[in-house]
């Protein structure tokens, strides 16, 4: 599927913001699906497949960042893209721990809208990730077609933000990865929000990988990090 024929479920219940939105988007070629409260929502995303999620945190009847844990629970792959007036750092962080992959503080620019909109479904398309590979991580096995990490029979569904993260770990075992290189690979930016973002992904993937009390992840501060098994 080409990136400008995918399919966004836009939910967000400001009536004007949605509309404007809605419109940018379909002038750009996208297939849009606005809603705008947390049940509608909910049940869209149940009836139909999306390839991005353009998600507000204040809504009526579900929150956005309780569907958000929704949606991780039954889809890992699907990029969610939070937007919120919401500008506390901690607020923003809080949204990348429930799932998301990324914040947009309102009032925002359609031009940086659509940037991000670009930047996460080009890399949905060709996939961000070595296809068909499989690493070992000491007694895990990771498999970043499958967004999967196995240890014991055990399956760990990751996102697919945590799965570029620990590919570039794994593609560096044993090497310092400089903080400004995972952000610039990942992300597409290097700042100070996206920093601590960087570090909420490395909390992350450290509970997934914590079974293994051989594996760990070094914080060389103000450096980067160091995966060794």
């Amino acid at each position: 599927m080409k990136a400008k024929n995918s399919h966004i479920l836009l939910v967000e219940d400001d009536e004007s913001l949605g509309f404007v939105i809605s419109d940018n988007l379909k002038e750009n070629e996208y297939n849009v699906h606005w809603v705008q409260d947390g049940q509608e929502a909910l049940d869209k995303f149940f009836q139909s497949r999306y390839d991005l999620i353009i998600l507000d945190v204040m809504l009526p009847k579900i929150d956005g960042f309780t569907l958000a844990e929704k949606f991780r629970s039954e889809n890992q792959g699907v990029p969610i893209l939070f937007l919120s007036a919401k500008s506390l750092l901690e607020d923003r962080l809080e949204g990348l721990r429930k799932g998301g992959d990324d914040y947009l503080t309102k009032p925002f620019s359609m031009e940086e809208l659509l940037l991000k909109i670009e930047i996460f479904l080009k890399r949905s398309e060709s996939g961000s990730f070595s296809k068909l590979k499989v690493y070992k991580i000491g007694k895990y096995t990771f498999v970043p077609d499958e967004l999967k990490l196995n240890y014991e029979g055990e399956e760990i569904l990751l996102t697919k933000k945590e799965v570029m993260v620990l590919l570039m770990f794994c593609e560096n075992k044993g090497t310092v990865l400089k903080r400004e290189d995972i952000l610039e690979k990942v992300w597409g930016s290097n700042d100070y929000f996206l920093g601590r973002s960087l570090d909420v992904f490395i909390s992350k993937l450290r509970k997934h990988l914590k079974k293994d009390p051989d594996i760990s992840i070094t914080n060389f501060h103000g450096v980067g990090f160091k995966l060794e098994d």
